[in-house]
């Protein structure tokens, strides 16, 4: 008999959306966590809450970061299949295409293909959270659907079609309204051309903003719903994110204890107060400097040497099977950085075992154990342990 997929959670899905696509109406398409637009940072946010799919529909940009390709790709490193349809989620997905990122809709595919090629044409303002980012102008991507199909319907020929697209243009997004693009073509237009438009257009205007936004979260839903692992996607080799996005993320970042989400970088700032900070960045720097090393060497860890190098760190830590996927959302650790940790440790372990043969004319172990046990005193403790004493002689 063949498994059928266990229900979905709504964090197997998260949706970022804003002006493209009312809340309630995701709600009504599929189980999801509804997020507002987003900003840089908050994919690598929402991986704390360990969703099987994100789809991201709005995002914001010019007053604030605009969400960042490196989460994209850390997210999608995690096994996180990721669908970008609309709006920025369009925008993204023609970028991250040959990395695994899904694209949906018309405005992608138009992306995709250079057809569309600035950030411009999905932009349009909009109010804020409180209001539910109700939109307040109108995208030229709209504006360009809508001339389409009303050159395929015969409401306009295709130079009227044009001008209509071109005097939206000509204006900024945030005063791109209905009634000033027609004010802005009307010079343009017969008003017999106008009649027909005003005729046609009373029935609605097709919002494909709308259109395509309900079609990523469909995509997205119909994935988290067959129960499908994450594909693997990825065609083009990139180079490992810099120190610069390293730190970024770690601030960025959250941590779930239980049902609470706690900030890295509030746990980061308490560890700087801790006795022992500098003798843990110390240790931590020693591994990645050794593990960096290592690399440039051409040391390449084995799947095998990863798995025991992992196993020795939960013995260390002590905590049972049933207990580590709970310990690692604590940790701020998914299954990619899991891999990044241990591959360091061993290759901090390929490195030590490997000492002699790393210099010309390399330490020997006995050589770092009297080394370090000098530094730290264990050698004289040694040392006067084996000093018989003077009285004991003369019992003798």
């Amino acid at each position: 008999m063949k498994r059928r997929p266990a229900p979905s959670r709504p964090d197997d899905l998260v949706v970022f959306l804003g002006p493209s696509l009312p809340e309630e109406e995701a709600f009504a398409l599929a189980p999801c966590r509804v997020l507002p637009p987003a900003r840089q940072g908050d994919v690598w946010r929402a991986l704390s809450l360990r969703p099987r799919a994100i789809a991201l529909v709005d995002g914001v940009f010019e007053a604030q970061p605009s969400v960042w390709h490196h989460e994209l790709l850390a997210a999608l490193d995690a096994g996180v299949t990721v669908f970008g349809g609309a709006s920025m989620g369009a925008l993204r997905a023609a970028e991250l295409a040959e990395h695994g990122m899904v694209g949906v809709g018309h405005i992608f595919e138009a992306y995709h293909r250079g057809e569309l090629v600035d950030d411009s044409e999905v932009a349009l303002l909009h109010a804020d959270a409180e209001h539910g980012f109700r939109a307040l102008s109108v995208p030229l991507v709209n504006v360009r659907h809508a001339a389409r199909l009303a050159k395929r319907a015969r409401v306009l020929v295709p130079r009227e079609a044009q001008a209509l697209v071109d005097a939206a243009a000509a204006l900024f997004y945030q005063d791109r309204t209905w009634p000033r693009v027609l004010a802005a073509v009307a010079g343009t237009w017969r008003p017999t051309t106008r009649a027909k438009w005003e005729a046609w257009a009373a029935g609605g205007l097709e919002d494909l903003k709308r259109e395509d936004a309900r079609a990523c979260i469909q995509a997205a839903a119909a994935f988290v719903a067959s129960g499908a692992r994450a594909a693997v996607r990825v065609r083009t080799p990139r180079a490992a994110p810099s120190s610069y996005v390293r730190r970024r993320r770690l601030v960025e970042g959250l941590c779930a204890v239980g049902e609470e989400l706690v900030a890295s970088e509030d746990v980061l700032e308490a560890l700087r107060e801790a006795p022992d900070a500098a003798a843990l960045a110390e240790e931590g720097l020693r591994r990645a400097l050794l593990a960096g090393w290592a690399r440039t060497l051409g040391l390449v860890p084995t799947t095998e040497e990863v798995a025991r190098a992992e196993a020795e760190w939960w013995a260390h830590l002590g905590v049972p099977s049933e207990e580590r996927e709970a310990w690692l959302a604590a940790c701020g650790l998914d299954a990619h950085e899991l891999r990044r940790v241990c591959e360091e440790r061993a290759l901090e372990r390929l490195t030590l075992e490997h000492a002699t043969r790393l210099l010309p004319d390399g330490p020997s172990w006995d050589e770092a154990l009297t080394t370090e046990a000098r530094l730290q005193g264990r050698w004289v403790e040694e040392a006067r342990g084996l000093v018989t004493p003077k009285r004991s002689r003369r019992k003798k």
